[in-house]
């Protein structure tokens, strides 16, 4: 059984206007927790996009939320450009980045793939440490009143009648939440497309894929590209409202892609709805579990394998076998036969 496409729209459509208004109506702890909300599902969307759907399993998805965060903070503390600017930059640069770990990576299959990914990561980590100008290993922190002279903060305090330090948080989680909306939309135009279902058979058989006329390295080198620009965004982003960085937070292999494997894994891997319910769970485990200290990564870790085991396909996964109920179905049904009359069978 599938949703029908109107009901499905006009549900989709009161959830975004509630989330965008969230802002007018809720307290700012609460659009705060929200904006980490979506950062880990933008991350996990990402994610999702190269393992669950090029097979590309990479554990270095922090070196581009780290280049993303230190080159908005180089637009502003060393050019000074205005943050928004930054942020584009930051996507940018992550993108170019992407290029020559590409050039290495892509030389590896595999578990070798996941670990190289890793060790460039790393090593741009390592490399980021010895820039003085933002800090060295230390670190450093966006100029006093950055956020609140942000383009659009003015507009949102008049509009609002909250504190500027309020309207920079609504101004970066619209950007969040607007990111994570246009990822899912792309996402889904994009794997509905002739190049998302190449995409999809390389990462079933990439052999059959290139028999009948699919490039894998050059689809799956477009994906790594896009979604090294999509993380680069979500880390400047993110470090707007964090207003430091340093090399271990911005490359945290644990934030920033241990909690995003795990988040798409529990959720529903290679599907698109996965990473929106794996982040709902994460969140509510956290909430749960973490005045619990490592016991939280002990459970977090024991559902993790636990899933794996009994729910291959994720929660979601798993909800759709038992209901029947499809969201952003990736699948093209044939089209229905004519109705013909029935002929007359023969005496």
């Amino acid at each position: 059984m599938t949703l029908s496409r109107n009901s499905g729209l006009a549900a989709a459509f009161l959830v975004l206007a509630v989330l965008y208004a969230l802002p007018a109506i809720a307290p700012r702890a609460i659009v705060q927790d929200l904006f980490g909300i979506l950062t880990l599902l933008v991350l996990a969307m990402n994610w999702n996009m190269l393992a669950g759907f090029a097979g590309l399993v990479s554990v270095g998805q922090q070196a581009f939320v780290g280049i993303g965060a230190y080159a908005m903070f180089a637009a502003i503390i060393l050019v000074g450009l205005d943050p928004l600017v930054g942020v584009l930059i930051g996507g940018v640069a992550a993108a170019v980045f992407a290029i020559p770990m590409a050039f290495f990576a892509f030389r590896l299959n595999g578990a070798y793939f996941a670990i190289g990914t890793w060790v460039v990561a790393d090593i741009a980590r390592l490399a980021i440490s010895q820039w003085k100008a933002l800090g060295g290993g230390t670190g450093t922190s966006l100029p006093k009143g950055t956020a609140r002279d942000m383009l659009g903060v003015e507009q949102i305090k008049e509009l609002l009648d909250v504190s500027s330090a309020a309207a920079a948080d609504a101004l970066t989680y619209w950007l969040m939440l607007s990111l994570a909306v246009a990822m899912l939309v792309a996402s889904y135009v994009f794997l509905r497309s002739r190049m998302g279902l190449g995409l999809q058979a390389i990462r079933d058989n990439e052999n059959a894929a290139r028999s009948v006329g699919v490039d894998p390295v050059r689809l799956k080198a477009a994906v790594f590209l896009l979604t090294a620009f999509g993380t680069g965004l979500c880390g400047a982003i993110a470090f707007i409202q964090i207003t430091r960085v340093t090399p271990d937070a911005a490359f945290s292999v644990i934030d920033w892609t241990a909690f995003v494997i795990f988040i798409t894994v529990i959720g529903g891997i290679g599907t698109l709805p996965g990473p929106i319910v794996g982040v709902i769970v994460f969140y509510a485990l956290q909430r749960l579990l973490a005045d619990y200290g490592t016991v939280y990564l002990i459970v977090l870790g024991l559902i993790g394998i636990a899933v794996m085991i009994f729910a291959r396909r994720g929660l979601w996964g798993l909800f759709t076998d038992r209901t029947g109920i499809e969201l952003l179905p990736l699948r093209h049904r044939p089209p229905r036969a004519a109705t013909t009359p029935t002929s007359r069978r023969p005496a």
